[in-house]
């Protein structure tokens, strides 16, 4: 590790105009040996703008994976910068993250709510569960996630983006396009 960083630790020193160990007090090191440990880190990284009050909703978090991934998911994307997620481990398991996206934006939503009192910033407890802010039903979700490749063939996303996509391709009609009002429509507040 002090090999890798030692170029880093050289220009950085030189720009605060300090000497010493790079990483002696800007960074802790630690080892993630598991999901439960990988996801814990990852909660913890997405909520600091809101432990730091400078967010009220992941979704409004800047620069933080979760907005990233919250906004792909509206849209029925993956962003390609982002290791997706995967699911449940199994034989033959994807290259990912080892659980559901659903799952997680619930644990950093309910984490949120139960921050440190200490600390600046929380979710109020009166700000509705994330899915129901996203406006994406845990049923539909459930069975989108169950049934992705069966029930989609072209053009997936709220009716707005497929209407969108549709204009900029010159098409006149998208197949599927009940099944993206039904599963993946989201209100007209949220397109921003």
């Amino acid at each position: 590790m002090g090999c890798l960083n030692e170029s880093i630790a050289r220009q950085t020193n030189a720009e605060d105009k300090c000497t010493g160990r790079f990483w002696e007090w800007r960074f802790k090191s630690q080892a993630l040996l598991d999901e439960k440990a990988f996801a814990a880190c990852m909660a913890y990284v997405d909520l600091n703008p809101i432990r730091a009050n400078i967010a009220k909703t992941p979704e409004d978090s800047d620069y933080t994976s979760i907005q990233l991934r919250i906004r792909s998911a509206i849209t029925a994307e993956q962003p390609r910068s982002l290791l997706s997620f995967v699911g449940d481990e199994r034989l033959n398991m994807p290259k990912g993250l080892p659980f559901q996206l659903d799952h997680y934006l619930e644990l950093v939503d309910w984490s949120g709510r139960h921050l440190d009192p200490r600390k600046r910033g929380t979710i109020a407890e009166n700000t509705p569960p994330i899915l129901e802010r996203l406006g994406i039903s845990p049923e539909y979700w459930l069975y989108l996630n169950r049934n992705f490749e069966s029930r989609f063939k072209g053009l997936v996303g709220a009716v707005e983006a497929v209407r969108k996509a549709c204009n900029l391709l010159n098409e006149r009609w998208a197949q599927d396009v009940r099944d993206c009002h039904n599963f993946l429509s989201y209100p007209s507040s949220q397109l921003n």
